[in-house]
């Protein structure tokens, strides 16, 4: 079913489905029975807007560790459970919110019925989690010798009627993929027969950059249809870029209020200001404020000032300068502070703009004494030869002054 209509199901002390807001998960990747480590890095992750958190149960150790976890944290837990079905039963006696399992990998009925009745018994949900790369043999075949968006369903719907037939339907679902497209056919296609939850994630997609634009492809597509009830944007890197790329997402799609959006231009040969360094500032700034707010940071005098008024907060550069507008109206004049260079006339180079020289280890030097060629060799602005002349007797400064504004 469409998020509207899935079954409502309590997780710790979230709700998801029903309608309820998409929430963001993420897993750690500390070995869980490193208790400090863990909680350490569940903590940052809730200070960048994680909601719930999934951690690795491979062996009794990180089972036990999970009751001292949740003494220090604050969102719901998640125990990733494999093959053995004694540390599903574990992991809930330890204080799981909720489990997540594949139950062709548990093994007999007989300790499948055991993991659900220790459920039951909490209360605690059971994800069943599908990914394409662990089809079964017989799915593939069936469906020509290829993994494929229906072999998937197929597999997590079987997977749905074991617990089922448990009398048990306190069920949140899982199907990924790497292949995007596949991923998102997939969803379509579970969501016309599915009742419950939908955890949405593109598995295995890659680094913090490829790996966001697979995301953000995928997960927009879905999300975008009323399709899916939490998400996690599976990256090969710092889970915390993780969560400010599941917030941005949402934000996006309109399925999410509150925090900062930062809009710049591409920069370009009309930037006088150190746009790229600028705007990566601001935007780490405002990360973690909750303000429901639009914040522009624009390069150039052309489209600058208009964006900049069509945001709540926003700054259009200038020649060394930049205006500071609040709603439209400009407050202030803020100069560009970046540090100067005592002898060049123009101060320190500015990276974005090509009619800058680099200064001091570039080939060329601009001088209030003139337009001087450095040493090459010292990478240094003191060492200078001979002052260029223009034909005529006109100095290079001269020429420079005419074209740029000088301090």
């Amino acid at each position: 079913m469409y998020r509207d209509n899935t079954k409502v199901i309590k997780i710790g002390n979230r709700v998801i489905g029903g309608g309820n807001p998409v929430l963001i998960q993420s897993m750690t990747n500390t070995p869980t029975e490193d208790v400090k480590s863990t909680v350490d890095q569940i903590l940052r992750l809730e200070k960048a807007g994680c909601e719930i958190i999934r951690c690795t149960v491979p062996d009794e150790a990180a089972a036990k560790a999970l009751k001292e976890i949740k003494k220090e944290i604050h969102i719901p837990l998640v125990a990733d459970i494999h093959f053995d079905y004694k540390m599903a039963i574990l992991a809930m006696e330890n204080g799981a919110d909720k489990i997540r399992i594949n139950p062709g990998n548990i093994g007999s009925t007989d300790r499948i019925k055991a993991v659900v009745d220790c459920a039951r018994e909490r209360n605690i949900p059971i994800r069943v989690g599908v990914n394409s790369g662990s089809l079964e043999k017989n799915i593939i075949e069936k469906y020509g010798g290829h993994v494929c968006a229906e072999g998937i369903v197929e597999s997590a719907m079987d997977k749905v009627r074991i617990i089922e037939e448990q009398n048990y339907d306190n069920i949140v679902v899982s199907i990924k993929s790497s292949d995007v497209l596949m991923c998102v056919k997939a969803h379509e296609l579970i969501a016309k027969e599915c009742r419950y939850p939908l955890h949405v994630g593109i598995t295995e997609s890659g680094t913090v950059y490829s790996g966001n634009i697979k995301s953000a492809i995928g997960l927009g597509i879905i999300l975008n249809q009323g399709i899916g009830d939490t998400i996690r944007v599976s990256l090969t890197g710092d889970p915390e870029e993780e969560i400010k790329s599941a917030k941005l997402i949402l934000r996006t799609l309109g399925l999410r209020k509150g925090g900062v959006e930062v809009v710049s231009c591409p920069t370009c040969g009309r930037t006088k200001i150190n746009l790229i360094d600028l705007a990566s500032k601001v935007e780490n700034l405002v990360s973690t404020y909750p303000l429901d707010i639009k914040v522009a940071v624009m390069g150039c005098v052309v489209n600058g000032p208009g964006e900049a008024r069509e945001a709540d907060l926003g700054i259009a550069g200038g020649i060394g300068e930049g205006l500071l507008i609040k709603k439209g109206e400009v407050i202030k004049k803020v100069p560009d502070d970046r540090g100067r260079c005592e002898n060049c006339i123009f101060g320190k180079q500015r990276r974005t703009d090509p009619h800058y020289d680099r200064c001091p280890k570039g080939s060329e030097h601009r001088t209030k004494q003139g337009y001087r060629k450095t040493d090459p060799g010292s990478g240094t602005a003191g060492h200078h030869s001979e002052v260029l002349q223009e034909p005529g007797g006109r100095s290079q400064k001269e020429k420079i002054q005419r074209r740029y504004r000088t301090e």
